[in-house]
């Protein structure tokens, strides 16, 4: 039998060494289970998603490098992938989560997201991309603080608060599902939420009773940072406090040049910080709004979100008519000068010591330009579709990526087209050719009546130039090619253009989308695929540029056959990192005893 130095020795390399190795680069651990409960944001009972119990779902709160590791029990009836949008995941496309790239979770299995959230700031969210479901829930916020060596641009605030608005109906996602499939639009919303619930009862005829609401609780003179999300499915919502000046800070990634706005237009997918110092007498509550933009505001009336701001010396409770929101219904010019004016800090720090903007993006030569158009939904097919570039994308049975790497071949084409086709529209698994390491000019044309914002996971980009009309070369004699702020998401106003540039720096296949639910449920995307040609076929050379394909990787479609059943003895590493623990715990016990 070993004697009790030689287990001591034993518990002691093994400690010390896993130690060491989180030591590095930690590791931050999640166990989401993913279920069906009732819930009544809006006062009617309905069917939502949450994690582990909750609607919205926990937040993800980690420091820059840190390696996060999601063990998701899919406890829904329906196949589930979990997209964590705006988190780089360099040389990791394998855990991108959607359906280009992701084998979905069948129901009743468990699957380990790992990714390190690499040389990255900033506010983000997350939500499941299949089937319609981020219209029932299953999202919550995304948060990278950076490492304490890291000076940010502004003094350290009280607290960070999470706010999470979106519009809602009150329909299961299901059932929206089925409309879009039998060629109807989703209609109206049936209000907005904040943070999961419904409005505060600031008008007795336009809010019934009994309708549970948020507050938040703040203390006078502190300055807190409000991380606000647009987590809704298609509708730009307008945000603002009564009486309290928004301090921009950061936008999805990126500090931002401070300046105020009395509310600001956050449109579908977008993410943003502000700094809001509670510097009023707190002789009662303040409402926080966030109202539909674009569109009849006598009609979309009671399609409002309403919380409380609740001082801590607060001496009543909120009432009087809701802060205005800004009087354009008709004129957009207000809400895209707001958006130019955002601009990127190009002195701060980001994730590293040097300035934001010593990228220099303005002076990199374009290898490569599309003009991206979208157009309001036609039938392909007796069915009723939404395009890109008259190609309405068809999500292949087999992952993109993970065909490549078994030599699978017809599962896509290369060969999205640089401009707008003539021809009828058509549905295609139809994908940009990336060049690695190039710098592509996109151009999103929208040519709907209805704001679009588009997202692109794996990097952030470049937000150059946005005016109404069609985009033309000359166009770009109006770009910002110093501080254009680099982001995730971006808007194209109706009848309008955005200009984006993106360093093509990260190996994989990567989505190319609409925000907007329902259009990106009825095909508005395609993908981008970066590989380096110099280690496709050298595999001991390729992780340099790409990690391999992780042990636990789900199989589908054509490799169908390649899929074990579901493993379920192994323990967690929710339940590994508590050995460790328990390890280390014992080892030094024995040490000093």
């Amino acid at each position: 039998m070993a004697s009790t130095s030689t287990i001591l020795l034993f518990v002691l390399q093994i400690s010390l060494f896993l130690s060491s190795s989180l030591a590095a680069d930690p590791y931050a651990y999640y166990d989401f289970e993913v279920s069906y409960i009732t819930a009544s944001p809006l006062g009617v009972p309905q069917q939502v998603i949450a994690i582990n119990g909750k609607f919205p779902g926990e937040p993800i709160n980690v420091t820059t490098n840190n390696n996060v590791v999601v063990n998701v029990h899919n406890k829904l009836d329906e196949s589930l992938l979990f997209t964590w949008a705006g988190i780089f995941q360099r040389r990791s496309h394998w855990e991108d989560g959607v359906s280009g790239t992701n084998c979905p979770i069948p129901p009743k299995w468990n699957w380990t997201y790992q990714f390190q959230v690499k040389d990255q700031i900033g506010s983000f969210f997350y939500y499941p991309s299949l089937n319609f479901q981020r219209a029932a829930g299953g999202f919550g916020a995304f948060i990278i603080n950076p490492r304490s060596i890291i000076p940010i641009p502004f003094a350290t605030p009280e607290a960070d608060i999470i706010i999470l608005i979106g519009d809602w109906y009150t329909r299961s996602h299901s059932d929206l599902r089925k409309s879009l499939n039998g060629g109807k639009s989703l209609g109206m919303p049936d209000g907005v939420l904040i943070n999961g619930k419904g409005p505060y009862r600031y008008n007795d005829t336009l809010v019934p009773d009994g309708i549970d609401y948020e507050t938040i609780h703040v203390h006078p003179g502190k300055t807190y940072r409000l991380r606000v999300h647009n987590v809704g499915i298609s509708t730009s919502l307008n945000f603002r406090i009564q009486n309290h000046n928004l301090l921009l800070a950061e936008t999805e990634g990126s500090y931002t040049v401070q300046q105020n706005y009395t509310s600001l237009d956050i449109h579908v997918g977008q993410s943003y910080s502000f700094l809001v110092t509670m510097d009023q007498n707190a002789s009662t509550d303040y409402y926080i709004v966030a109202s539909p933009r674009f569109v009849n505001q006598t009609t979309w009336q009671k399609v409002t979100g309403v919380a409380i701001l609740q001082y801590s010396n607060s001496k009543g409770k909120a009432s009087g008519p809701l802060p205005d929101p800004p009087q354009d219904e008709f004129d957009k010019t207000f809400s895209m000068n707001q958006a130019r004016s955002i601009r990127w800090n190009v002195t701060a720090s980001g994730a590293r010591p040097n300035p934001q903007g010593s990228f220099r993006y303005g002076s990199i030569n374009v290898t490569d330009l599309y003009v991206i158009e979208n157009k309001p939904p036609v039938k392909i097919d007796g069915k009723k579709r939404a395009t890109l570039n008259g190609i309405s994308f068809v999500n292949p049975a087999t992952p993109m990526r993970l065909a490549d790497k078994h030599k699978i071949k017809g599962v896509y084409k290369l060969d999205f087209p640089h401009k707008p086709l003539t021809g009828p529209p058509r549905k295609e698994t139809s994908v940009i050719n990336g060049t690695f390491r190039g710098f592509i000019e996109i151009i999103l044309q929208n040519n709907e009546t209805k704001v679009q914002t588009y997202h692109l996971d794996g990097y952030n980009f470049f937000v150059v130039g946005m005016d109404y009309g069609e985009w033309s070369e000359n166009s770009r004699g109006t770009y910002n090619k110093w501080d254009g702020v680099a982001r995730t998401t971006a808007q194209v106003y109706p009848g309008a253009w955005t200009a984006i540039l993106v360093s093509l720096d990260n190996v994989g296949f990567w989505n190319l989308r609409t925000e907007n639910l329902d259009s990106w449920y009825l095909g508005q995307e395609t993908y981008i695929r970066v590989i380096n040609p110099e280690t496709e076929n050298i595999p001991e050379l390729a992780n340099k540029t790409e990690l391999p394909i992780p042990d636990n990787v789900l199989y589908c479609g054509a490799l169908s056959k390649l899929q074990k059943p579901q493993d379920v003895s192994p323990a967690s590493n929710d339940s590994v990192q508590k050995i460790l623990t328990l390890l280390m715990l014992c080892a030094s016990i024995l040490l000093f005893h």
